[in-house]
């Protein structure tokens, strides 16, 4: 009797698949993202989301929580229950940033690190009709006018970072202007309320291509030219800040979730972030995907807190 009860434990145990045994979610996935839908962070997490959830098994739910330059999604996103029904995605070094400051509401300690999506260089631009045709031409308008207006997508977020250590380079004063998120920053350069903004190149592709570009791209923080922009240079060739800057779009989960948990996700990432169709489709989408699992994240929000201490927190005690 006992050995025909080993021997059915034994087939059943063969009949399951394997992995089947390991961690999964059991119900719907909520993704938090702390700007609004339609901006750059919003559209990049909807297409990754899209093609992960064959993956994860489970339908992604996008919760949109904008608002504080993106304290209000991240506060809600480390207070959530740590059982792998919640995750979202930070923005560095936006996040990071935010995480420093005296009596911030979270901490980078608060979050654990899952997966990097996306790398984004950043880039100044200005309406195609702008009279500034250059980037020269651009800092000598600051220089003689002394109150240019610049959109930020929040005070001392990424973008606005991003003008910082352009017009602290160049020596040139301007105005900053704070926005929601990246989006209204746009819209308002788009509408004319300021003369130039500062933002990542997935989020202005679109608006400087075509027969009619809206925009007009005058300088990449990097320290090569972009293969796609070859006329367009960098700041550090022309005099200005020389290192590169940009943005990593990372999904992250609330302190406390168990190992099994964050290694169901990067599997998972891992998995998706590799297929030909997503890489594919991100390349259409303009988006520069950029896997790096848990532990190389975790690296790179240890270099992004370096960076926000000794580089961001200076530029900003004017």
């Amino acid at each position: 009797m006992k050995k025909t009860l080993m021997g059915i434990a034994v087939a059943a145990a063969m009949c399951v698949p394997f992995g089947s045994m390991a961690w999964q979610p059991d119900g719907d996935v909520t993704v938090i993202v702390a700007y609004k839908a339609g901006s750059g962070t919003d559209t990049g997490a909807r297409l990754l989301a899209l093609h992960a959830e064959k993956a994860i098994g489970k339908t992604l739910i996008i919760n949109n929580l904008p608002g504080a330059d993106g304290k209000i999604g991240w506060t809600e996103l480390v207070r959530a229950k740590p059982d792998g029904r919640t995750i979202g995605f930070i923005n560095l070094p936006t996040f990071t940033t935010l995480a420093t400051q005296k009596n911030a509401p979270f901490s980078v300690g608060q979050v654990v690190p899952l997966a990097n999506h996306l790398s984004e260089t950043s880039v100044i631009v200005v309406r195609a009709d702008s009279p500034y045709k250059d980037l020269k031409g651009l800092v000598e308008g600051m220089k003689a006018k002394k109150n240019l207006r610049a959109s930020t997508n929040g005070v001392k977020a990424s973008n606005h970072t991003a003008a910082e250590l352009f017009a602290q380079s160049a020596g040139a004063p301007y105005k900053a202007i704070p926005y929601g998120g990246t989006a209204d920053q746009l819209l308002a350069l788009r509408q004319g309320e300021v003369q130039f903004t500062c933002a990542k190149l997935a989020d202005v592709a679109k608006l400087v291509a075509g027969d009619k570009p809206e925009l007009r791209m005058l300088g990449v923080y990097d320290k090569q030219r972009l293969a796609e922009f070859p006329d367009v240079p960098t700041l550090g060739e022309l005099g200005y800040y020389g290192e590169w800057y940009g943005s990593a779009r990372a999904l992250v989960a609330p302190k406390g979730v168990k190992q099994e948990v964050i290694d169901f996700y990067v599997n998972a990432f891992r998995k998706v972030m590799n297929d030909p169709e997503v890489i594919q489709a991100h390349k259409k989408a303009g988006l520069n995907l950029d896997f790096k699992d848990d532990k190389q994240l975790g690296e790179l929000i240890k270099a992004q807190e370096k960076f926000c201490r000794d580089v961001i927190s200076n530029l900003y005690k004017k």
